[in-house]
């Protein structure tokens, strides 16, 4: 059994609808899942009173099995025993959604290929364009305008929402289904109709600015973002000053956090969880490059595995934390498949930061405010430890 931190998911309502804003993170901020290792020996083996974690995942179990001898739809059963249980991020997918999910993780999902964000005054904006999308293949560029999806305006509308309804719903709208965007370049206004497609994310790039600072950003961690990000630094300066920008990282597969963590860290203690009053620890590797100066930028989208690195990081004293109180979830679910082929996850358990600093519902606290211009601030920082050493 493998678990899951789905930190920036709703719970789902009905089917698809909130789903798809979690699958829409991966055009916004990246994958937001999460999986802690798997725990060695039963996953819920300690129960603490009727309303244990284990409790709970009985008691969704019973409610689908009842429902199926019933005729009834076990998945319906299991999202009212969930909404009983008072679990905050206790979720119950579709087989073909729970898929999706681990698609995700995998940094894969299906899409047309935009980023998105909302101006002050309501409007949806083009960030980016992923080449080869069929986004890109329509010559939507970025600072274009998205007015509509299919026939909805979308003027005001969270951004979650309107990357969802350009992604469809995880079983309607599969690879090969249309969606038509109205679109607007300075005062000419057009519409396309784009093919949904099988994507790829690119949750980590590099970039070095003018002073030689490298910029390592890491939008999600999906399977084999610590393998980029070492090879991102392995062809930065070895001695370079290096931001660790994390802002508006919604997580990813945790395992991946803590191999990124052994990058900078020689080995040692990177957090510590509990599975159902099991207590855990999570260690970073031995050899990760120590020297180099570190600034990791953070914001109020920072969460789970990216402020379990974060937490780390400014725990072990090796990076300086710059920003704005990150998200605030760290708290650990596992999945149990139902009898109709759908997947409930239960919360079961909570991590800590090395200095044994809760992270769900606090968050981390940066060390200095990020100020108009974080990457700015950063470099100053950077240069002062760099001076330091």
């Amino acid at each position: 059994m493998s678990g899951r931190d789905p930190f920036c998911q709703p719970r789902r309502i009905h089917r698809g609808a909130a789903l798809t804003l979690v699958f829409a993170g991966v055009l916004i901020a990246g994958a937001a899942t999460g999986s802690f290792p798997e725990p060695d020996g039963p996953a819920r083996k300690a129960v603490a009173g009727p309303v244990g974690p284990a409790s709970r995942h009985e008691a969704v179990e019973e409610a689908a099995a009842e429902a199926m001898a019933d005729g009834k739809s076990p998945m319906e059963a299991a999202e009212r025993a969930v909404s009983r249980s008072g679990d905050r991020w206790g979720a119950v997918y579709s087989e073909g959604e729970y898929e999706e999910f681990q698609d995700a993780l995998d940094g894969r999902y299906t899409g047309v290929g935009l980023w998105a964000r909302q101006e002050p005054d309501g409007r949806i904006e083009v960030t980016k364009v992923q080449p080869g999308s069929p986004a890109a293949a329509a010559g939507i560029r970025t600072g274009d305008r998205l007015r509509s999806v299919d026939g909805d305006r979308v003027d005001g509308r969270p951004v979650t929402e309107v990357i969802a309804l350009l992604r469809g719903d995880a079983e309607d709208d599969p690879a090969g289904t249309t969606v038509t965007l109205g679109l607007q370049r300075g005062t000419r206004a057009w519409s396309e109709t784009l093919h949904r497609a099988r994507l790829s994310t690119d949750s980590v790039t590099a970039r070095r600015l003018p002073d030689g600072v490298t910029v390592l950003k890491i939008s999600a961690f999906t399977k084999g973002s610590a393998d980029a990000a070492r090879e991102a630094l392995r062809a930065a300066p070895a001695d370079g000053r290096t931001v660790l920008d994390l802002r508006g990282n919604s997580g990813g597969l945790v395992t991946e956090a803590v191999r990124t963590a052994s990058a900078f860290l020689d080995g040692g203690l990177v957090a510590t969880y509990d599975v159902d009053g099991d207590q855990r620890s999570l260690h970073a590797a031995p050899g990760g490059d120590t020297a180099r100066p570190l600034v990791v930028l953070v914001d109020g989208g920072t969460m789970s595995a990216a402020e379990l690195l974060t937490g780390a990081l400014q725990d072990r004293g090796r990076a300086v934390v710059i920003g704005s109180r990150t998200f605030g979830k760290g708290s650990v679910q596992m999945p149990t498949k139902l009898p109709d082929g759908s997947v409930a996850e239960l919360t079961v358990g909570h991590y800590r930061t090395p200095s044994g600093h809760t992270v769900d519902g606090r968050g981390i606290t940066p060390d200095l405010e990020a100020g108009p211009w974080p990457l700015r601030r950063a470099a100053r920082v950077l240069a002062g430890l760099g001076d330091a050493s």
